[in-house]
């Protein structure tokens, strides 16, 4: 029992550390967030999302997934302390990613007059594309140096650059929201991207690596194996995108710009303020299933450790939403982006479910399935598409929220069919117990807030965040021995 206290031990370990650089990063991005609704309002951020998911979506089609690849060429080299296969692994990545940069900018750069029709309906943003199309370089650039950082284990230096990184992008870009309005996003984004570059340069240069010349033929050696790599990885993430840009496209088509700014915030506050916990957990998680994934039963184990550590922490979290969402929403942005109230609440059912089939879903790249892995996805991102669709279609935002929570359903039924089926996968009782009454827990609450009229509805909802606190508070404890933690510290 010690050996699996211990492994508890060390997720939640790794939560709080790589957490309390999320959660700094995270009220950066709500402070901004706030100052760019109250400057730009719903039609500048839903400028900032099609600008942003567009050039994102050049960048998945051209960076060939080294930020996913190179971590572990730089990893394995430093692992066996030879400086000068260090020197060539670094080389060679960063003679890549200036390539596949430039690869990004000269694409943008090119289809500047199409990018603006397919994500706006007109060419008024061509020049805007045109401009951006140097912070695919510049952001290609900063990957590469914070792969050197990840690769050789120097965390602390790739948290400062983070953190530092997201704080002078708040400091420079509110001047000129405040002072430009919307003609400020595209210098604001830029300079964003060259301040990103400039951090990650500074902490990478603290990395010793000897300085060699390769020649093309050594380059392309060793760089096509990290290309061979992150391929097919990068696709999963390309056809993401490409979701997300249809999605905006398509409620940008029969919506307006106005509701596309909307739908990006509500999903802001799940993807990045809920999300953390899958970011936190994730950094410590996908490496330690590797490690086991040769065995089917330590695999199952620790799959559904990190299932029952990840529920424990989000349902009360995810019920805070259910209660609270109209001030949330309030604080976080204005009171302009109050209609996104019940859509967040669907979706924030839904990460119930996305909790448990994401921490199945690592176990095609644990078990080096990319192949798998990637018709995984894409079936996915068919329904997703699907659903969201259908959803706005017919019920508006609330129809995104919908869509969300369907998605995660039969996601999370494919994965476990998929697994159980090819690697022998079972969810433990244990689990199956946790995620029921939690579950049960939410969607009382859920439905408390829809049918219970004011005051009653928080009193009623409250009761239910204290009594799933409580709960994950005892279940934690069995596994981490929180209450001694507690002691130890106020002693």
């Amino acid at each position: 029992m010690s050996n699996k206290n211990s492994s508890y031990r060390q997720i939640f370990k790794a939560t709080s550390l790589f957490g309390g650089v999320q959660i700094v990063n995270i009220l950066i991005s709500v402070i901004r967030s706030k100052f760019v609704a109250l400057l730009l309002g719903p039609a500048g951020m839903g400028v900032v999302g099609l600008l942003t998911v567009a050039t994102g979506l050049v960048t998945s089609l051209t960076n060939f997934g080294l930020r996913t690849s190179a971590v572990k060429n730089v990893a394995a080299a430093d692992a066996q302390h030879d400086r000068h296969r260090i020197s060539v692994v670094v080389t060679t990545l960063i003679r890549m990613v200036w390539l596949t940069g430039l690869l990004g900018m000269l694409v943008t750069l090119i289809f500047a007059p199409l990018l603006s029709e397919l994500t706006f309906g007109n060419k008024d943003y061509t020049y805007a594309f045109m401009f951006l199309s140097v912070t695919l370089l510049f952001l290609q650039l900063s990957a590469g140096q914070n792969v050197i950082l990840q690769g050789t284990r120097k965390l602390k230096y790739l948290a400062n650059a983070n953190v530092l990184g997201a704080l002078l992008g708040l400091i420079v870009t509110v001047p000129l929201y405040y002072l430009f309005g919307v003609k400020g996003i595209v210098p604001a984004l830029i300079i964003t991207s060259i301040v990103t570059l400039v951090l990650s340069w500074y902490f990478s240069r603290k990395v010793l690596v000897d300085k060699i010349k390769l020649s093309f033929k050594e380059i392309w050696k060793e760089g096509k194996d990290m290309l061979k790599m992150g391929f097919m990885l990068s696709l999963s993430g390309i056809i993401t995108l490409v979701v997300a840009y249809l999605t905006k496209i398509y409620i940008g088509r029969i919506g307006g710009v106005d509701e596309v700014g909307l739908y990006n915030s509500g999903f802001a506050i799940i993807g990045t303020y809920v999300g953390l916990i899958f970011t936190a957990m994730s950094a410590d998680y996908y490496p330690r299933l590797s490690g086991v994934a040769h065995d089917n039963q330590l695999a199952k184990e620790t799959i559904n450790q990190q299932a029952e550590v990840a529920i424990l922490i989000l349902a009360p979290i995810l019920m805070v939403f259910f209660v609270f969402i109209y001030w949330i929403i309030v604080i976080l942005y204005s009171s302009r982006f109050t209609p996104i109230n019940e859509m967040v609440q669907w979706a924030a059912l839904g990460m119930f479910f996305r909790a448990a089939s994401w921490a199945i879903s690592f176990l095609y790249l644990a078990k080096s399935a990319s192949k798998l892995f990637f018709i995984n996805e894409l079936l996915a991102n068919i329904y997703i598409l699907i659903f969201n669709v259908v959803g706005y279609k017919f019920w508006g935002l609330d129809g995104l929220g919908i869509a969300f929570l369907l998605t995660y359903i039969i996601y999370l039924i494919q994965v476990f069919i998929i697994c159980n089926r090819k690697y022998a996968f079972n969810y433990d009782k244990e689990f199956v117990k946790i995620f029921i009454l939690q579950l049960l827990c939410g969607v009382a609450c859920f439905c408390a807030v829809k049918f219970i009229s004011n005051p009653y509805q928080y009193v009623v909802g409250s009761v239910l965040i204290i009594a799933s606190s409580v709960y994950s508070f005892k279940e934690l404890d069995k596994r981490l021995g929180l209450k001694n933690v507690i002691l130890k510290f106020r002693k």
